[in-house]
């Protein structure tokens, strides 16, 4: 999802929500062989708040679960929250897959963890990490 920062508010109650640029395809590509989670940050929105913003584009149909502080219990951001979902869940890290756009909150809880890091961004991966970098969420629909 477009995070338009200054918009007050919820993603849900926002009177514009956008999916990110390939989103849709991607998504719907991705759940044909593996099950869908969204791990977000919004500190103040529920399971079913953010649920309510992927519907709003979509993009729900294609999601299997929403992971976020309310029902973690953890901000996102720490590699035990990334724990905490893969306990959930029964997997190992080994099979999972992370994408985010923040090298911060995203790909480094990854990496510590040993889960895939896919950096969406138009920067280059650090030097001596194994960061899958993609310009376009449509990069993973090869």
């Amino acid at each position: 999802m477009v995070d338009f920062p200054g918009t007050p508010g919820k993603m849900c109650d926002w009177k514009v929500v956008q999916a990110v640029d390939g989103a849709p395809e991607a998504l719907e590509f991705l759940s044909q062989s593996a099950k869908i989670y969204v791990a977000t940050g919004a500190e103040e929105s529920s399971e079913s708040e953010i649920k309510g913003a992927f519907s709003r584009v979509g993009l729900d149909k294609f999601v299997s679960g929403y992971f976020c502080k309310s029902n973690v219990g953890l901000p996102k951001g720490s590699p035990e929250f990334l724990e905490a979902i893969l306990n959930r869940l029964g997997l190992p890290a080994s099979r999972a897959a992370v994408v985010g756009d923040s090298f911060v909150k995203d790909i480094k809880p990854a990496m510590r963890l040993g889960i895939k890091p896919i950096w969406l961004t138009q920067e280059n991966a650090p030097r001596g990490t194994e960061v899958r970098v993609i310009r376009s969420l449509r990069e993973l629909c090869i």
